[in-house]
């Protein structure tokens, strides 16, 4: 088990509600040059759940699960802000009003752009869900620290989680953290620079399909695990040569330019300490049997 901080890390509950679909009016026009008018960020999302592959879907942006806010009119303003500043991925979720009263599910990340959480219910939960619902979150994970690599930096992770990530000690002071892809440096954009990754999320580039294919990029699911190669997130995101920063898929693939799958920040190191491994079951659904991880029990 990996030493850390967890006894003093704090403990909260933070409230929220689902998140209305947002799509603006008028055509998008694709990197290609092509409009589209199609499903975007937001919502009650009954058919896509964590596990699912994040391509081939008829949408753009899309969240898997429920997308929720603590403000949606000042998305970016008080108490939306406390709510994607001290959710973590692997907090549970709980609603505690309407038909679905009770049921439970676990926070899987955050989109930036839309300062939405996003959260994973069963389908048959999300069919009594409204819009209306409040749900509470378990936070927890914010200022988890790793007590015997200093250098390597935790955001937006549920200390349960991390031990169940299958991290082991390398050698000469490494961690090897399974994945299921490393994305090239070349490939993130949208969202790259800004200041801090406490919050949101940032873009695997899908616009050149060599490049797609070369990596396996179009495999990658909602939930996956993966490694951003030469990318640093310390103190913001930012190209780092020998840099690996361990992130959670969050939102589908994208039609925009410099836009594509979401990754929401897990893991940091400026230095190579953090060894990604491939593992395909890297993903959060197979580690905490929930959206198709259940479908394998």
């Amino acid at each position: 088990m990996l030493k850390t901080n967890v006894d003093k890390v704090v403990e909260m509950y933070l409230e929220c509600t689902p998140g209305q679909p947002r799509v603006g009016a008028g055509w998008k026009v694709d990197h290609q040059g092509s409009p589209f008018l199609l499903p975007s960020i937001g919502g009650i999302t009954l058919n896509v759940q964590v596990g699912d592959p994040a391509f081939g879907l008829a949408g753009d942006h899309i969240e898997p699960g429920v997308s929720c806010t603590a403000n949606a009119a000042k998305p970016n303003d008080f108490p939306n802000n406390s709510l994607q500043i001290l959710s973590c991925v692997g907090n549970e979720a709980k609603i505690v009003s309407g038909e679905a009263k009770g049921e439970t599910g676990i926070v899987i990340g955050h989109h930036g752009g839309s300062e939405h959480i996003i959260v994973e219910f069963e389908r048959s939960v999300k069919e009594q869900m409204t819009y209306d619902d409040k749900i509470l979150i378990r936070a927890k994970g914010q200022g988890l620290g790793l007590i015997d690599y200093p250098e390597i930096k935790l955001f937006n992770l549920d200390p349960d989680l991390l031990q169940a990530m299958g991290i082991i000690p390398g050698d000469t002071g490494t961690l090897k953290v399974p994945v299921t892809t490393k994305v090239p440096a070349s490939c993130m954009g949208s969202g790259v620079g800004r200041a801090h990754v406490g919050a949101g999320d940032y873009d695997v580039m899908t616009s050149d399909p060599a490049t797609v294919k070369k990596h396996n990029l179009d495999q990658m699911r909602f939930g996956d695990f993966v490694a951003l190669m030469d990318h640093d997130n310390s103190y913001g995101r930012a190209f780092v040569q020998g840099a690996v920063s361990i992130g959670i898929l969050v939102h589908s693939d994208c039609r925009l330019a410099g836009h594509g799958p979401g990754i929401s920040t897990l893991m940091t190191c400026p230095t190579s300490l953090i060894k990604p491994i491939i593992n395909p079951k890297a993903n959060i659904a197979d580690l905490l049997k929930i959206g198709t991880g259940t479908e394998t029990e």
